[in-house]
């Protein structure tokens, strides 16, 4: 996914890495995600508002399984936790990078310095409705494929499961300590986190449009790797820590799990938020290729 502002990001030029533009919905509350993933801890006090539009660097719920901080059980428990959206390695200097790593591919995370150490032993799971991906329109994706400089206008859609449970993204969470602070203030620690994506669908959407997307494919390459229920106490549980024991949970979904549905151009500006971004339109606002 790439950083977005006030506008949906641009198709990647010839040659380069396709990325994911970094939006997606998050509506449940904590009762609610505590009651899907059986989670034994929360803090009523860390409770987030439903937002319908998060972007990068916002912060997010997260379930994962640790063992309860100061402890005299060490097993682990499953939490909901609040995390921040981009990734700080536990090594970098700074954080400033971790706007940039909202996303970690599916295919070479077990390899990737900033992912490995994540993936082998601090695995989560995102919640969320469903996520955003943009068309770009068919005559600016023309003058975009001609090289032409003009910005296109790309109409978002709404990618969620077909029968309305949550959609529960692949993640990797890490810790990050600020050495300019003393130990005991607040934000010494960072905990941020990445969603893990992998390539597109190529079959056939539930409930296609005649008019719209076939497949996940047409709307963009990639997608974040969407966990089905009898994986997630496999992927959250923190013992699993050799490469070729988690690496066959990073196969995706079955096919025909998912839907997507043209929405409102207003969510292409991270300040807009409430639940009319979700209302499915009768047709895209914007002309697209399909």
């Amino acid at each position: 996914m790439c950083i977005t502002g006030s506008a949906p990001c641009r198709r990647p030029r010839r040659g380069s890495v396709a990325r994911m533009c970094g939006r997606y919905a998050s509506s449940r509350g904590p009762e609610d995600l505590a009651g899907i993933f059986e989670v034994e801890k929360w803090e009523p006090e860390e409770a987030l508002e439903p937002d319908y539009n998060v972007a990068p660097t916002k912060e997010v719920y997260a379930v994962l399984d640790r063992p309860l901080k100061d402890a005299e059980d060490p097993r682990p428990v499953r939490q909901l936790r609040k995390l921040k959206w981009g990734l700080v390695p536990s090594w970098a200097k700074t954080p400033d990078g971790g706007a940039r790593m909202i996303n970690a591919r599916a295919e070479t995370v077990h390899e990737k310095p900033s992912y490995r150490r994540a993936f082998a032993a601090r695995r989560c799971i995102l919640p969320a409705d469903g996520y955003y991906e943009w068309v770009t329109g068919s005559a600016e994706r023309q003058l975009e494929v001609e090289g032409k400089k003009k910005r296109p206008r790309k109409q978002p859609y709404f990618v969620l499961p077909a029968d309305g449970s949550v959609f529960a993204m692949a993640g990797l969470y890490e810790f990050w300590r600020d050495r300019t602070l003393p130990d005991e203030h607040p934000l010494a620690w960072w905990v941020t986190c990445s969603v893990i994506t992998t390539e597109a669908e190529t079959t056939s959407l539930a409930d296609a449009p005649e008019n719209g997307p076939r497949s996940l494919a047409d709307i963009h390459p990639r997608m974040p790797l969407m966990l089905t229920p009898d994986r997630w106490d496999a992927w959250l549980d923190p013992a699993r820590t050799e490469v070729e024991e988690v690496r066959p949970l990073l196969e995706p979904p079955p096919a025909g799990l998912l839907r997507a549905y043209p929405v409102s151009t207003a969510v292409s500006n991270v300040r807009n938020n409430g639940p009319d971004l979700l209302k499915e339109l009768d047709g895209p606002e914007e002309g697209t290729l399909f």
